[in-house]
């Protein structure tokens, strides 16, 4: 999915508003876009996945901001504690088996798109006059906003990274970035990308293929 919005030009006052919003902004494009966003995971094919059975969650957590927990993070922690728990995985702070952690970010990205030739776009002209030298529009810049949320689950004992996975897409709306339904979608999307249940070690296929 890439729909793009067209650019218009900023204050400089409000792109730096935009640059404060970016980190609670960042987890709606997962649930903003309406074909969904584009998601992808990874494991280490070393790990026994039948050893994990409990989980807590990373602190700081890497959506926290100056040694307190953000609204962000109570967020991201509600929906993935109901996925994993939906797996089979028991909430344990003392000596958990995993631990969880997230990540967010927010890039503003350019496309150029080159204007088609006078000729070409007037086609009703017929060739029997030609333009000015110079004629045209030249090329259109279009800007939109590229969110990235990461979800860690990292091997308590060993402070290993075991699992990740990562959803990318365009945040349409600022507005509606850090209500609880969004998300819990966001994470339910990334999270059907993990293949297993709480004391197995079989691979099951993601939900959407790999």
């Amino acid at each position: 999915m890439s729909r793009l919005v067209t650019l218009f030009v900023q204050p400089a006052g409000l792109r730096r508003i935009l640059g404060r919003l970016a980190l609670l902004a960042a987890p709606l494009l997962l649930a903003a876009c309406a074909s969904g966003p584009n998601v992808r995971s990874d494991y280490d094919p070393q790990t026994d996945f039948a050893r994990y059975h409990t989980f807590a969650f990373f602190s700081p957590a890497g959506t926290d901001r100056s040694g307190y927990s953000t609204l962000l993070t109570d967020r991201l922690r509600r929906a993935a504690r109901a996925e994993l728990e939906r797996r089979g995985y028991v909430y344990r702070e003392a000596s958990p088996d995993l631990l969880v952690n997230f990540n967010a970010k927010l890039e503003e990205k350019y496309d150029v798109v080159p204007t088609p030739a006078p000729m070409g776009y007037y086609g009703y002209r017929g060739g029997y006059y030609g333009s000015w030298p110079g004629y045209g529009w030249g090329q259109e810049v279009i800007q939109y906003t590229q969110g990235t949320l990461n979800v860690d689950l990292v091997d308590a004992r060993r402070r290993q990274l075991v699992w990740e996975g990562v959803g990318v897409g365009t945040v349409d709306d600022m507005a509606a970035a850090v209500s609880q339904s969004s998300l819990d979608k966001a994470v339910a999307a990334i999270f059907a990308r993990y293949p297993f249940v709480a004391g197995s070690g079989d691979r099951a296929a993601p939900a959407g293929g790999k």
